[in-house]
């Protein structure tokens, strides 16, 4: 007996969908426009794809009708010319999603006080979607989450519109879907990782091949069809699972390993071992070895996040996570680490921490950009005002201190003059931006506290530098 077929308009509309991405007919909606979401538009917008911004923060919205810019590295210019040349449009208006073709989702996946999965931003994404969900329509979560959002929460609040998209597996051979039983599809469902690197220079968005896994096999062809057209490469997985798990395996070799340089670190401190001289004597080993670098912390939207997303879906299996909770608690211990060690360098020269005047120098969580989410350096000038210190700080990116989700300072910057630097007791090197001038830092100030190894190439005043 031969496998019934959908009925006719359903293969109409996907085959109609497909046309209108190879064709670049198709209009392109990103939901989230932030370090994620406004590369990614610009991407389409760049090919020929007519691009509708979606964020409910009216300020980005306006900034982008202004064709302004809100995140540093990517130029006003570049709004500019995306808007006039290549009809790229934002708005905070949702009901508009009716319109679009396919809709990326780009929105925030942080982590609640407990430390566990905050899904909110989808959720609240997805609802806004299904109530403007029409048949045709080609559904992708970008957003970083454990295995099985997709198909656990982002599926069945879609199908509370009436309209399905039947879960399926499907085989790839040579890059592409393997033919598969044809299936009734109102709606295409994908998820594909975000892999933006902020400050990046050496890859832009569309060089970073993008990894696609589709609920069905429907699915992945159409995602992989929209992306080809942008991404100089694409990979196709087996499932949407597959495709979150790549995404947490990335981050979490990453954490992992940068735990692991920091607890030699540590060690090393110790035994009187400059742990950067090692780790650059290492990296002379042509095979078998990656470097990694200690710090004061995670910081980021990833890597920092990431971890505790899949412990937390492990509990589920009833399978313990220990090296990678192992790893996330060594990596979110370091601010004390920092603060620790300053305190006991303000001891040696007979000057307590309590009341002592701090200065930070970089707050974003890594240099030269203009991002603060999840950075460390918020964390450790929260451990020193608990501690009773004074703490000021600098950043070029950031002349005031804004309001984070867990952090609200009310600081504004202190430029790192050398009559300024004189007045802290210490200064402590938390983002080691390019634009600093680390032998002045050393030379005017009392003492420096080095998280970064910012100052290894200075050569006086070196009784001055503590390594931390």
């Amino acid at each position: 007996m031969s496998p019934k077929k959908p009925p006719k308009r359903a293969r109409a509309t996907t085959a109609e969908l497909l046309a209108r991405l190879e064709n670049k007919k198709a209009q392109i909606a990103v939901v989230g426009l932030g370090y994620v979401g406004l590369p990614l538009a610009l991407a389409f917008a760049r090919k020929g794809y007519r691009v509708k911004g979606f964020d409910v923060d009216p300020s980005k919205i306006e900034k982008l009708q202004r064709r302004e810019s809100y995140i540093r590295h990517i130029p006003a210019t570049a709004i500019s010319e995306a808007i006039n040349k290549w009809h790229l449009r934002a708005t905070d208006d949702f009901r508009q999603l009716r319109e679009m073709d396919a809709i990326l989702i780009c929105v925030p996946t942080p982590l609640d006080e407990h430390r566990e999965p905050d899904l909110s931003f989808v959720r609240n994404t997805t609802e806004s979607i299904g109530a403007c969900l029409r048949p045709g329509q080609l559904i992708i979560l970008e957003s970083t989450t454990y295995p099985g959002t997709t198909e656990e929460i982002v599926l069945p609040i879609l199908q509370r519109s009436g309209l399905r998209c039947p879960v399926g597996s499907y085989q790839v051979e040579g890059g592409t879907v393997k033919a598969t039983e044809a299936m009734e599809s109102d709606f295409l469902l994908a998820f594909s990782p975000e892999r933006e690197d902020p400050g990046n220079k050496q890859f832009k968005t569309h060089q970073i091949p993008k990894v696609i896994g589709g609920v069905n096999g429907p699915s992945a062809s159409a995602a992989q069809a929209l992306y080809r057209q942008t991404f100089e490469h694409t990979l196709l997985v087996s499932s949407t699972k597959a495709a979150e798990m790549t995404k947490l395996l990335e981050n979490i070799y990453r954490c992992v390993n940068i735990a692991l340089v920091n607890e030699l670190k540590r060690l090393c401190m110790r035994m009187g071992i400059d742990i950067w001289e090692v780790i650059e004597a290492a990296k002379t080993k042509p095979f078998g070895f990656t470097a990694f670098y200690p710090g004061p912390g995670l910081g980021g939207h990833c890597i920092p996040i990431d971890p505790f997303y899949l412990t937390w879906k492990a509990r589920e299996y009833e399978f313990p996570t220990r090296f990678i909770e192992l790893a996330g608690e060594i990596n979110t211990a370091m601010p004390e680490h920092v603060v620790v060690s300053l305190a006991e360098a303000l001891n040696r020269r007979k000057r307590c921490l309590q009341d002592a005047r701090i200065l930070v120098l970089g707050v974003a969580y890594k240099k030269d950009i203009d991002d603060l989410r999840e950075s460390p350096s918020l964390r450790i000038m929260q451990l020193l005002q608990a501690r009773g210190a004074q703490v000021e700080y600098h950043d070029p990116y950031f002349p005031i201190l804004p309001k984070t989700r867990h952090y609200d300072f009310r600081l504004t910057a202190v430029e790192p003059t050398p009559k300024a630097l004189a007045r802290y007791d210490a200064v402590v090197i938390a983002t080691d931006h390019s634009s600093y001038d680390y032998a002045a830092i050393v030379r005017h100030a009392r003492l420096v506290l080095d998280t970064r190894n910012a100052t290894r190439d200075v050569t006086e005043h070196r009784d001055k530098i503590v390594p931390c």
